[in-house]
């Protein structure tokens, strides 16, 4: 039977997958605290960072001037941490992209959380692996959870 005019055929229901929502708001959490992190950086500048990264070398009597908190420390420059800050930023507005498009039911957002948790996987697998623990296994978990509820909604949409 065809739809009437003007009608789409199908609308999905986003009620059909409450798991959108639920993942529409961590998607959102993590878009809001990593522009908090952004401003944090912005607010806070360079001087405290490079002070605070040479204080932890010396308490924990780490080499300072080799290693990777020399390296961090030496890197603090105001170049770098409004670079820093940028890629931080856009990290945020891209998670507060997709957590309203979640929460509007766009097929496109559904794509884009997919992808970016499946990216996550090897490196919450190598995690579990290198370092084993509840943490490890609860992110890895909650990842593959977020890639196949949106797999399973991108495959509903399809059929």
């Amino acid at each position: 039977m065809d739809a009437p005019r003007g009608e789409r055929p199908y609308v999905h229901d986003p009620r059909a997958h409450p798991g959108l929502r639920v993942i529409a708001l961590i998607e959102g959490a993590k878009g809001l605290l990593a522009l908090s992190a952004a401003s944090g950086l912005e607010i806070i500048g360079p001087i405290p960072l490079k002070r605070w990264a040479e204080d932890l070398i010396r308490y924990f009597q780490l080499e300072p001037t080799h290693g990777a908190m020399a390296w961090l420390a030496n890197a603090i420059n105001p170049h770098s941490v409004h670079l820093a800050a940028a890629a931080v930023g856009a990290y945020g507005v891209l998670h507060l992209i997709e957590a309203w498009g979640l929460w509007r039911d766009k097929a496109w957002a559904s794509w884009l959380g997919c992808i970016a948790a499946s990216i996550y996987l090897p490196f919450d697998i190598y995690a579990l692996i290198r370092h084993p623990g509840w943490v490890a296994l609860v992110v890895l978990g909650v990842n593959v959870i977020i890639v196949w509820v949106l797999a399973r909604d991108l495959r509903k949409r399809r059929l």
